[in-house]
């Protein structure tokens, strides 16, 4: 893995561990559904994902996006369902996405090159 996605990975998981060691149960509540929902289910955990950086691309979410695309390569999309998934975010979210495709693209080949 990259020091780039260690990097995310780690303080995404200090943040997490903060966030939950309060006592707030509807948080709780919210972070055990959006892991519960991409699990298998009707659909499989990498369709889901690959929904998840679509809605993260439209959304302009960078935090979501590097998380996603790091789920997804985790999950073996491959290049070309990595550069459709692009190309779907795009022509839903418009041009307005195109820096947090770049961003993604970046993270993809940083992840790409070297495992």
């Amino acid at each position: 893995m990259s020091e780039k996605a260690r990097r995310f990975k780690a303080e995404r998981e200090r943040l997490n561990e903060l966030i939950l060691a309060r006592d707030n149960l509807n948080i709780k509540r919210f972070f055990g559904l959006d892991t519960a929902v991409y699990r298998d289910g009707a659909l499989d955990a990498k369709t889901k994902e690959m929904l998840g950086l679509v809605a993260s691309l439209v959304l302009r979410c960078d935090d979501c996006i590097a998380y996603h695309v790091l789920q997804a390569f985790e999950l073996d999309v491959t290049d070309e369902e990595f550069d459709e998934i692009m190309s779907i975010g795009l022509v839903v979210g418009g041009s307005i996405t195109i820096p947090h495709i770049r961003r993604a693209t970046d993270l993809w080949h940083d992840l790409s090159t070297r495992e």
